[in-house]
C-alpha cells in the first residue's frame, strides 16, 4: 500500500434505481472503514443522471439502508444531476484543447458500423470517423455528440491495490461519448469530474468497473488531473459460485433487516466477504476500523453463506447487553402477531425473561416468535412435533400432575422443580418423560426455555389451565 501523502477521502456512489444492494452495502462498508482507519472522510454521491430510472423512493431506500447499517456519509450528499453544468464545462475545456471533438454520425451510420464490425469479427466500438474531420463537413439535421479523443496507441495501466497492475491496450478502447446529442453529460464524464471535485483519493468499488477505470484514467490524465488510487474488489457470488442474483435470495439490505438480522451482524458478515484478518471471524466495529487495510482484500469472489450469517447473527443477539433494547426490536412483531399492544406487566415479563429466550434465537423474528406462547389465548395451536409428544400416555401424565400441582401454594421454581421430580420418581418415569409433555402443553412447541421458568412466567392459574386442557 502506498504511503498516504494526502488526506484519505473515499466515496460511495450508488445509482438510485432501487434498494441498497447487498453488494453495494459491502462496497460502502469497505470505503467507510478505510476512511475511518486513516482518519479521513467517507462521502456519499447519488449518481442520478439517468432521469428515467432514478426515483426519490430509491434515494430514500438507499439512505435508509445506509443509516440502518451506521454508514452515514461525512458532509453534504452530492447529487450528480445537479452538477451537470460543471460536467459540461470540463467537456468544453477538452474540446478547446483539441482532446475531444464533435461527432455527427447518424443512428443509421452507427448501426451499420456495429454490423460491419460484427461481421468482420472486430470490436464493435466507434471507428473514429469524425475524429479529425472538419466540422464544416457536418450534415444538416444532426445534433452532434462530443467524443473523447482516446489514445490510439500504447497502453493504459491501472495500478490496482487488489488486482495488481491491470494493463489495457489503448487500441481496444474507442472514443467514448462525453456529451450526448442533447448536451447532457454521460456517466463516464460525470464520475471523473465529481471524483476530482470531491477530492476523492481512493476509489474502492466492484471489479465490474475495471474497464471503466481504464477509460476514466485516460480522461483524468487528458484533463491534467492526478489519478486516484484504485481498488477493485471481486463481486459477491451465490453459494453455487454464480454472480449473485434474485434466484439466490435476498439482494437488498432492507430484506435482511426484515428477516431479523442485526446491522452489527450483517456488517461483520459483509466485512468477511472478501476481506480477512488472520483467522478472526467475529470482528467488532472498533476492531474493523483499527485493522482495515487494502492488503486484507482478496482477489477471488466470495460466496454468500446464509448459515454462517445466521450463526453470526445469533452471536450478536446474545451479545446485546440490554434486554430493553432487544424488546424494542421484537416488540412490533410480537404485537402484530398477538394483534394487541403488550401490557406493562407483559413488557416487564419479557425484559426479565429475555436471557432465557435469546440463546436459541438466530434472528429477531425467531426471537419474537419464541415468546408468543406467553400471550396465546387458549386453546393453543400446536406444531406437529408437539402434537406427537402429546400421546394418550402423556395426556394421562398431565392429568395426574395437574392435580398435584394444584396443591402447590408457593409456586416458585424450587418448589415446582422438587414437586415435578418427586412426581416423576413416584411414577418411575425419567424426568424427560414428564417435562416434554409439560413443555408441549404449555407452549404448543417441543422447544422452549426451561419448563420451570415457563410455569413461573405463566403463573399458577394459566399454567394449570393449559395442562388440564391437554390432560386425559
Amino acid at each position: 500500500m502506498p504511503a498516504m501523502t494526502k488526506k484519505v477521502i473515499t466515496r460511495f456512489a450508488p445509482s438510485p434505481t432501487g434498494f441498497l444492494h447487498i453488494g453495494g452495502a459491502r462496497t460502502a462498508l469497505f470505503n467507510w472503514l478505510f476512511a475511518r482507519h486513516h482518519g479521513g472522510e467517507f462521502k456519499l454521491r447519488i449518481e442520478d443522471t439517468d432521469r428515467k430510472r432514478s426515483t426519490e423512493e430509491a434515494v430514500d431506500a438507499i439512505f435508509e439502508g445506509l443509516n440502518w447499517l451506521g454508514l452515514g456519509g461525512d458532509g453534504e450528499v452530492i447529487h450528480q444531476y445537479a452538477r451537470r453544468a460543471r460536467h459540461v464545462e470540463i467537456a468544453q475545456q477538452l474540446l478547446d484543447a483539441g482532446k475531444a471533438y464533435h461527432c455527427y454520425c447518424s443512428k443509421e451510420e452507427l448501426a451499420e458500423m456495429r454490423e460491419s464490425a460484427r461481421a468482420e469479427g472486430r470490436p464493435m466500438g466507434y471507428d473514429g470517423r469524425w475524429r479529425d474531420r472538419d466540422p464544416s463537413e457536418a450534415p444538416e439535421g444532426i445534433d452532434p455528440v462530443v467524443r473523447f479523443k482516446s489514445p490510439e496507441t500504447g497502453q493504459t495501466v491501472i495500478k490496482d491495490q487488489v488486482q495488481g497492475d491491470v494493463v489495457v491496450q489503448n487500441e481496444q478502447l474507442d472514443d467514448m461519448i462525453l456529451l450526448r446529442a442533447d448536451g447532457s453529460p454521460t456517466y463516464m464524464l460525470s464520475v471523473v469530474v465529481d471524483d476530482h471535485d470531491m477530492d476523492v483519493s481512493h476509489i474502492i468499488r466492484g471489479d465490474d468497473h475495471l474497464t471503466n477505470a481504464a477509460r476514466q484514467a485516460q480522461l483524468i490524465l487528458a484533463i491534467g488531473w492526478e489519478l486516484p488510487i484504485y481498488a477493485h474488489i471481486p463481486l459477491i457470488h451465490g453459494a453455487d459460485g454464480a454472480k449473485l442474483s434474485k434466484r439466490h435470495g435476498a439482494l437488498g439490505v432492507d430484506a435482511y433487516r426484515d428477516m431479523g438480522y442485526l446491522p452489527s451482524a450483517l456488517k461483520n458478515y459483509l466485512l468477511r466477504l472478501g476481506w480477512g484478518h488472520g483467522d478472526d471471524e467475529i470482528i467488532s466495529e472498533d476492531q474493523a476500523i483499527e485493522w482495515f487495510e487494502m492488503d486484507g482484500l482478496g482477489k477471488s469472489p466470495s460466496r454468500i453463506d446464509f448459515a454462517k450469517l445466521e450463526n453470526l447473527n445469533g452471536h450478536y443477539i446474545r451479545e446485546v447487553e440490554s434486554n430493553e433494547t432487544l424488546l424494542s426490536l421484537i416488540r412490533p412483531n410480537v404485537e402484530k402477531s398477538i394483534e394487541r399492544p403488550l401490557t406493562e406487566d407483559e413488557v416487564n415479563l419479557l425484559i426479565n425473561a429475555m436471557d432465557e429466550f435469546k440463546p436459541r434465537a438466530k434472528n429477531l423474528n425467531d426471537l419474537a416468535d419464541s415468546t408468543l406462547f406467553l400471550f396465546m389465548q387458549r386453546p393453543l395451536k400446536f406444531i406437529p412435533k408437539a402434537e406427537k409428544i402429546l400421546s394418550d400416555e402423556a395426556r394421562q401424565i398431565l392429568g395426574l400432575l395437574a392435580s398435584q400441582l394444584e396443591e402447590n401454594s408457593e409456586w416458585h421454581i424450587e418448589s415446582l422443580e422438587q414437586q415435578i421430580k418427586d412426581f416423576a420418581e413416584s411414577k418411575e418415569l425419567k424426568l424427560g418423560k414428564v417435562a416434554q409433555p409439560i413443555r408441549a402443553a404449555l407452549t404448543g412447541s417441543n422447544v422452549s426455555p426451561g419448563i420451570f421458568d415457563i410455569l413461573i412466567w405463566l403463573g399458577k392459574d394459566e399454567s394449570l389451565a393449559r395442562l388440564k386442557e391437554q390432560a386425559l
